[in-house]
């Protein structure tokens, strides 16, 4: 597409273009407001400040941001601006739809005859229905998008600067090289989010502003420091300006190893690469603002993902998830009937309907489990399958009665109602309807798999229960997999006669396959069927490897968790691998005190460093979305 644009329209159409506010100024006119449309990451308000300065207007520029009780102070700051030919920025219209009214009728009530040439309105909205058509049809309308690329973000933050900027503070050499990493390690964090969970567990909207307040540190540091204090750079970078965003543990963990890349004396160096390749590089101490706007805009467009620190399966994943986005938005738009001899939407469902039905075992009796598996102090294992059956069984009892329901509805014998529409129309589209997904597992899964999925968990409970404790569990198979981790601990404590507390798992990766392990360890359990992503296991090195070409997803051999008292964590020769239930990563805090997607961190074997394998966004997963 991008060379298809080059060769038809020009190689600066797909490059990326900084804002030029002269130009919709020279259209613009007193009565004529000029409108910055908004979306998710961006504040143009630093660059009408700067056009501001430029067009000797910084001192008659007065802004203000709406919201409850703003609407008079705007209206009157407005009315003086009109006479005395200033300019009145007013910020997030979208917040104050009350006021849209108001504002409406004054830009109408504007004569051209009274009002002074100079005046001007600029205002800044997101998308909004109570936004005035007049407004828009009569104004002068700038769309603002977050820069795309890293070199589209650093072009903008050095289009900001200029040499009395970069020569201003005391350590003018250092300054120079940390605001290059700087600007740098910020349009890794923005870009890394286009990878979803491989980039950040949940896509943070850090902003220009997050960048401005830490460049406004770097420079107060260095100017009141002997030494560079980077300790001090780091913390309140990570921590503060950009950690303040974060709210997942694993993605703090990612964002501070991101930085010891960029904040950290090797930066300082002219020989520095931030890549492997040489082509995001460290510039001579001495260089002018020019030379990094010649040496930025030699940048190739499209990021690679080395630069992240990520595999170059990143990109599949990257151009999978936009694609399935685009192909869920198409499904959604199908039409629901068909002409011709075409199976209509009903007959597909009552066919889907049927066929669940077919395929999903009913609820299992909980009295005679109960009485074969009675809860043992010395056996947690049997609390734990009760408790499973019971989470199954709720789940059963809402798929066969919404089925049941959905199919006499279908039929005409009972009314359909929105809920019964709703489910119908997710199992012609071959997705989990919302009724079963509020009482089932995490799960990414489309319809037809996930009802596979679904019946292999039986499966695995039903084996269970007519043939005793597994040797071997199935981790992924757990409605609610802690309470498992859980009871394991707990056997172990009551069997040596110590606090669960002082109680930790040791990691062992075993040789052998599932059926080669007939029986249960003496401590401890087996478990299988987690994945591997970002990486891949080395049967001959026995330890963490780079992913193989184009293989996203490995499977993990058997782990042996074994319960230890008062262990500590390896510093070295180890990867502290998160485990979750799906591919999304992200979970929310359920009831129980346990994330809704976390499950525990593993220690697996690795011959290189814990940052190598943070940066690749490596984890364990339960369960895959197909």
């Amino acid at each position: 597409m991008q060379d298809f644009v080059s060769n038809q329209l020009g190689q600066r159409f797909i490059e990326p273009q900084t804002a030029d506010l002269s130009l919709a100024y020279k259209d613009s006119s007193a009565t004529c407001p000029l409108i910055f449309v908004l979306s998710v990451g961006t504040d143009p308000a630093a660059d009408l400040y700067k056009f501001a300065e430029e067009m000797k207007f910084s001192k008659k520029l007065t802004a203000i941001s709406l919201g409850q009780g703003q609407g008079p102070r705007a209206e009157a700051m407005m009315k003086s601006a009109m006479e005395r030919g200033k300019w009145v920025f007013f910020q997030n219209c979208h917040l104050s739809p009350s006021w849209m009214p108001s504002l409406e009728r004054l830009i109408e009530q504007i004569d051209s005859d009274k009002v002074h040439r100079d005046f001007r309105l600029w205002l800044t909205s997101m998308p909004s229905p109570k936004f005035p058509v007049s407004i828009l049809q009569n104004g002068s309308k700038m769309t603002v998008e977050p820069p795309r690329g890293i070199k589209a973000n650093l072009l903008q933050s050095f289009a900001n600067f200029n040499d009395d900027f970069l020569d201003s503070c005391s350590k003018r050499n250092v300054f120079k090289s940390l605001l290059l990493s700087l600007c740098l390690f910020h349009g890794v964090t923005l870009e890394r989010r286009k990878f979803g969970a491989l980039g950040f567990n949940i896509p943070y909207e850090f902003t220009t502003g997050d960048l401005r307040i830490c460049i406004s540190q770097l420079k107060m540091f260095l100017d009141e420091y002997e030494s560079i204090p980077y300790k001090v750079l780091k913390y309140t970078a990570g921590h503060i300006n950009y950690g303040g965003r974060v709210t997942d543990d694993w993605d703090r963990r990612c964002i501070m190893n991101i930085l010891e890349g960029y904040y950290s004396e090797e930066v300082l160096s002219p020989t520095y690469v931030y890549s492997e390749s040489g082509i995001y590089h460290q510039l001579e101490e001495d260089s002018e603002h020019n030379e990094y706007m010649i040496y930025i805009k030699s940048l190739p467009i499209n990021d690679t993902p080395e630069i992240f620190g990520l595999h170059s399966n990143a990109n599949i994943t990257f151009a999978q998830n936009e694609t399935f986005a685009l192909l869920n938005g198409l499904v959604k738009l199908q039409p629901k009937s068909t002409g011709g001899t075409g199976r209509s939407m009903e007959d597909v469902v009552e066919e889907t309907s049927k066929s669940i039905l077919d395929k999903v075992p009913g609820p299992i009796d909980l009295d005679s489990i109960s009485k074969k598996y009675p809860v043992k102090y010395e056996e947690s294992m049997n609390t734990v399958l009760i408790q499973e059956v019971i989470r199954y069984n709720r789940l059963l009892r809402v798929i066969r009665s919404t089925l049941s329901d959905l199919t006499k509805a279908l039929k005409g014998l009972v009314v359909m109602s929105q809920e019964l529409e709703t489910m119908s129309n997710s199992l012609y589209n071959n997705s989990v309807p919302t009724l079963w997904a509020s009482k089932a597992y995490p799960s990414l899964k489309p319809l037809a798999s996930w009802v596979a999925d679904l019946v292999a968990r039986m499966t695995f409970i039903q084996e269970w229960i007519a043939e005793g404790i597994p040797s071997v569990f199935w981790i992924s198979g757990f409605f609610f997999p802690q309470a498992f981790l859980t009871g394991t601990l707990q056997n172990f404590a009551r069997k040596a006669v110590i606090s669960i507390d002082t109680i930790t798992f040791d990691f062992v990766v075993k040789h052998e396959s599932a059926s080669e392990l007939a029986s249960r360890p003496e401590n401890g359990c087996y478990i299988r069927g987690l994945f591997l992503e970002g990486a891949c296991w080395s049967a001959d090195q026995w330890e963490l490897a780079e992913s193989r070409p184009k293989e996203l997803y490995t499977d993990f051999p058997i782990i042996h968790l074994v319960p230890t008292e008062n262990r500590k964590v390896p510093d070295t020769g180890i990867y502290l691998c998160p485990v979750y239930k799906t591919l999304t990563r992200a979970g929310t805090l359920s009831t129980t005190g346990h994330s809704t997607n976390y499950v525990v961190s593993i220690e697996i074997p690795s011959g290189k460093a814990q940052r190598h394998w943070i940066k690749r966004g490596v984890a364990l997963l339960c369960a895959l979305n197909y």
